[in-house]
């Protein structure tokens, strides 16, 4: 069997096996957690005396994380958990990794695919952000970027210029484009990758989370905030963690103001970078149709996004491009 076969059909008792092999019990139950690039499992652990410590403190539950292959290498995956053992070490809420018998490290690897553990962590999606939450959030985040501008990720991606590539994986997406609307999806895509590219040659790079957005935000009953998937962390702009928090696509109103008030209270909020909002959404956009037509192999995408490739679908992705495109 193939790697990506490994990968998409994942045998319930390889996950149970490896599980085994770094000192769990588990009791046989799985949970698939909502995933598309990787698979991640809740683990049932049963608790005795061979049972690690940060697993009694999660009532028997452990997170496992396998990474779709091919995608990371080794270096890109332990600069995530480098990062996230550092915010761990400034107080700040994340959810860790774990430890493995089977490796030097938090990573291990069977049947072609790297695997992690995570511990883990309980709490509930906030399904509306007051603006007491935004002020709170706005502070978290002012110290994830105290953190994170302490030193560069080595091994991962940089937003932009740098991202070369881009240009080429353009061209394959143009293919998939509805003839109807492809030269419009077009001249709008490059102008935003040109006007982002150019902006961005004038601020600062440092490490942030990367796909900030309210899924990966949890309140534990404490009403702390607990940010989890560091997946996507790259070298990028702080407007990066910024945008996909903003209730609109405008910078401004009340909640807008809320959050950079609590940034602002631990680190300079970024004023200058006010600009990259609307031609990160748009990149955004485009990178997430890549991200889709990459992904087409994998049977859950063709389920998932049924509707990509339709008309209707790039006559919409077309229009919010223009109506960024047209701004700038």
């Amino acid at each position: 069997m193939s790697e990506s076969n490994n990968f998409y059909s994942l045998d319930p008792n390889l996950i149970l096996e490896v599980a085994e092999k770094n000192g769990y019990s588990p009791t046989g139950e799985l949970i698939q957690l909502n995933s598309y690039e990787n698979r991640v499992f809740d683990v049932r652990l049963n608790l005795n005396e061979g049972t690690p410590l940060h697993a009694l403190q999660d009532r028997g539950s452990l997170i496992a994380k396998f990474y779709r292959p091919n995608r990371w290498t080794r270096e890109t995956i332990l600069d995530e958990h480098h990062f996230i053992a550092e915010l761990r070490s400034n107080d700040i809420e994340v959810a860790p990794t774990l430890k493995l018998n089977t490796s030097f490290d938090s990573i291990g690897e069977t049947h072609g695919m790297y695997f992690s553990f995570f511990e883990k962590v309980r709490g509930r999606l906030v399904q509306e952000l007051t603006e007491a939450h935004l002020l709170k959030l706005g502070r978290w985040l002012a110290r994830l970027h105290n953190v994170g501008c302490q030193k560069k990720s080595l091994h991962r991606a940089t937003l932009g210029p740098t991202n070369d590539n881009k240009w080429d994986i353009l061209d394959k997406l143009l293919e998939r484009v509805s003839p109807e609307v492809v030269g419009r999806y077009e001249e709008a895509a490059i102008t935003i990758f040109e006007k982002l590219d150019e902006e961005l040659l004038n601020h600062n790079f440092i490490r942030t989370h990367g796909d900030l957005h309210r899924g990966n935000i949890l309140e534990n009953s404490t009403g702390d905030f607990i940010v989890i998937d560091f997946d996507d962390m790259i070298n990028g702009p702080e407007m990066q963690d910024f945008w996909m928090l903003l209730p609109s696509a405008e910078a401004e109103g009340p909640e807008f103001e809320a959050l950079v008030k609590g940034y602002s209270d631990l680190r300079r909020f970024p004023e200058e970078q006010l600009n990259l909002v609307p031609l990160l959404r748009g990149y955004r956009i485009i990178t997430y149709a890549m991200w889709i037509m990459n992904r087409w192999s994998d049977p859950s995408f063709k389920k998932v996004f049924s509707e990509f490739g339709e008309y209707s679908y790039w006559a919409e992705e077309t229009e919010s491009l223009e109506r960024i495109s047209y701004k700038i």
